[in-house]
């Protein structure tokens, strides 16, 4: 069987006179040529000098920087980049470092800044006293907010930035574990709860996604009860309702939570009660009891500011349903903090 050149179509023995010099064959198109050894070194080195000169611009500390991957690196950088998108140097307030720091202290929790997209842009460096972690150990866990929290409240956290993106200007609030260092999980049992409230602000114009940011507040509320404590009097109180959400009866231990009494609050309405920008997330709750639900089913749980008797707001997170006849409303209230 004879054997012909692909250049020539000359039989094999005189394939070597088609051949470009030096008696090497051509690389296809489907056989480029490849890497020496050598050449990918060169090409590391080079990626390994160029994060590193990225590294060194980083704003952290020097022991911080010893510690970055080279992942980690590139993540920081991006969220510098993302920040520098939405807050140009330029367009920056004049304010020293020492002003900074002393606002920063002055805050019940932590600043966080996300894109549209839930990428991480800004958190504020006094996250260290709210979850033990510091801001570059908290983007080690990933680069949008959902690494950062537990796993179960992901979804709830995702549903309330599409509702917040969907009304821009709209206060939306939800109460999520975060992660912390292991010296907190160590000391406190678990992940630290946190109420998130913020809203999404254009902050140039012409608004668009890449010029919208959401700005929240993270503020430290008590640890979640766990399961197996739901039912404790030390975290809830229970109320019982007409259709208007009136109330008609409440357990005594609400005057742990709120300071009344049983008696000041039989007659009252729920909505006197409720801080005014709390209210309409209060009424959508309301109305989900009310037309959305079969009696005895329940609503989706909702985080609230209720008036405490000394003029102070309480958090709470608070679940309500329809009773078996459909006549009264049942809510059960967990304090938070």
């Amino acid at each position: 069987m004879t054997i012909f050149c692909s250049h020539c179509h000359r039989p094999l023995q005189a394939e070597m006179s088609c051949l470009p010099s030096g008696g090497k064959r051509a690389p296809s198109a489907s056989k480029p040529f490849r890497s020496t050894k050598s050449a990918s070194k060169a090409r590391r080195d080079q990626i390994n000098v160029e994060l590193q000169a990225l590294r060194s611009l980083l704003p952290i500390s020097a022991q911080e920087k010893e510690r970055l991957s080279y992942l980690h690196t590139m993540a920081l950088v991006c969220l510098r980049l993302r920040g520098a998108q939405l807050f140009p140097p330029d367009s920056a307030p004049a304010a020293g470092p020492a002003l900074g720091t002393e606002l920063l202290s002055l805050l019940p929790g932590f600043l966080l800044v996300l894109s549209a997209n839930g990428k991480l842009v800004y958190i504020s460096e006094n996250v260290t006293q709210v979850l033990g972690l510091s801001m570059v150990e908290l983007l080690a866990q990933g680069d949008t907010v959902f690494d950062i929290l537990d796993g179960r409240a992901r979804e709830d956290a995702h549903k309330k930035l599409l509702l917040a993106q969907e009304e821009p200007g709209r206060e939306v609030t939800f109460v999520s574990e975060m992660r912390t260092s292991k010296a907190f999980r160590l000391q406190h049992g678990g992940n630290r709860a946190v109420a998130v409230r913020g809203r999404f602000t254009a902050l140039h114009w012409p608004a668009s996604p890449s010029t919208t940011a959401f700005l929240a507040l993270c503020t430290p509320v008590a640890q979640l009860p766990a399961d197996s404590d739901a039912g404790s009097q030390d975290h809830l109180f229970q109320s019982t309702h007409f259709l208007d959400m009136t109330f008609t009866d409440v357990t005594e231990s609400v005057t742990y939570h709120l300071g009344y009494h049983r008696e000041e609050l039989i007659g009252q309405s729920w909505y006197s009660l409720l801080h005014p920008e709390d209210a309409d997330l209060a009424a959508a709750q309301h109305r989900a009891v009310g037309e959305s639900l079969g009696a005895g089913a329940a609503a989706e749980t909702v985080v609230l500011r209720l008036l405490h008797r000394d003029q102070t707001w309480a958090w709470l997170s608070v679940s309500a349903r329809q009773d078996g006849g459909g006549h009264s409303i049942i809510c059960t209230s967990r304090c938070l903090r």
